[in-house]
């Protein structure tokens, strides 16, 4: 089976790593990964080829198109080129299976792209295809609900023929959050959560590498991509120095590849000399890290906190407060025991320093959720061939 999937990131890094879960768990089966945002770095799956259409990316207020490419200032001519691109993609790979990432429930400013390509699908153009919606658990918010579903559905009804859904209903359902769930015509599909599991023993070789003794507590402080959420690193950073007075710690702290340079720089001006306080930007090793932690301090993006429920450790969470998805899954969760939901006012240092004293007082978070949304999704798309 060969798939071609589509995953086009406008802000976070999230869409990315968590395609690429499900493209691991595609193996053996190929996977050309069609990607046009900004430049991410990662490990390719053995079974997959990245295709890199000319980049785009959003403007703040997601109106308008940025191009990326050095001198490309015409918009209309990179979204040309875009399309034809796409197109010669798909002549060449003529795929089982068109997987696309969130549209049509989001990405709508691409429908210049996905429309055309979904048109050569139905029409056959490529050879035999299926085309499969992926999407998270909870989408954003709209002002207009009945005029976004009069978007949604027929695009859906007409070009698609099945929806997975990355959620454990037992967390939250897509209708909570899609109100035009009764004019779907194709199967939606939940696959559980998609999280990146640890690999076995990897905490505690990560642990016996760092030279952590066996009662040495960690915290690990992260923040996504790193756009948003520096009041949360600094934060943590400060009230980790008062956390230390009680409980001693090392603190592992990943800004994210976008963190700005001047902002990197004042983080680790407040680690100071603190030996035991490491700021990084980023790292590969993201699972294992949490596996080895005894706490996790993060933002709510789905794949930071389907890694945290994998590791089975337990998290504070500060929602991006700009929509409701991380405010709405971190109160679910909750519910779980699996983590606990910080108010901006948490963030004092020494309200966050007794949170963090409490967290790591707790035993490690045990929840039941459906996690086996990776494999699961892969079954279903062969299932959906066969």
């Amino acid at each position: 089976m060969r798939i071609v999937f589509y995953c086009q990131h406008v802000l976070g890094v999230g869409h990315i790593f968590r395609s690429l879960e499900i493209v691991r768990a595609l193996a053996p089966h190929e996977v050309v990964l069609v990607t046009g945002g900004g430049e991410v770095d990662f490990e390719a799956p053995d079974n997959m080829v990245r295709e890199r259409l000319p980049g785009l990316m959003m403007s703040p207020d997601f109106k308008t198109f940025i191009p990326l490419e050095q001198g490309a200032h015409d918009v209309d001519e990179v979204l040309a080129r875009r399309l034809d691109r796409f197109r010669s993609i798909m002549a060449e790979y003529c795929p089982d299976v068109f997987l696309v990432e969130l549209y049509p429930f989001g990405r709508r400013k691409f429908r210049f792209e996905l429309l055309p390509v979904l048109e050569g699908v139905n029409a056959s153009r490529w050879g035999r295809c299926r085309s499969v919606c992926s999407v998270r658990d909870i989408l954003v918010e709209k002002d207009d609900p009945a005029k976004y579903v009069g978007r949604v559905n027929p695009v859906l009804n007409e070009h698609f023929d099945a929806v997975l859904c990355h959620a454990d209903p037992a967390v939250v359902r897509l209708e909570e959050t899609y109100p035009g769930m009764d004019g779907i015509e194709p199967p939606v599909h939940y696959t559980g959560y998609v999280a990146r599991r640890p690999d076995p023993g990897a905490g505690a070789s990560l642990r016996a590498e760092l030279g952590l003794g066996p009662d040495e507590r960690v915290v690990v402080l992260s923040a996504g991509g790193g756009s948003v959420g520096g009041e949360l690193l600094e934060a943590g950073i400060r009230a980790s120095h008062l956390v230390q007075e009680r409980i001693p710690h090392r603190l592992f702290t990943f800004t994210g590849p976008y963190c700005a340079d001047e902002d990197f720089a004042r983080y680790r001006s407040l680690a100071g000399a603190d030996g035991r306080i490491a700021v990084n930007r980023f790292t590969g090793r993201f699972p294992a890290y949490l596996d080895a932690a005894d706490l996790s301090l993060s933002l709510g993006g789905y794949n930071t906190t389907m890694n945290l429920l994998a590791a089975r450790t337990y998290g504070l969470i500060l929602p991006f407060a700009q929509n409701r998805e991380q405010r709405m899954r971190t109160r679910r969760l909750e519910r779980f025991g699996a983590v606990r939901m910080l108010a901006p006012e948490d963030l004092a240092p020494e309200v966050l320093a007794m949170r963090m004293g409490e967290g790591l007082d707790r035993p490690g978070a045990g929840h039941g959720i459906d996690l086996d949304g990776g494999p699961a999704s892969a079954r279903l798309l062969e299932r959906l061939v066969e």
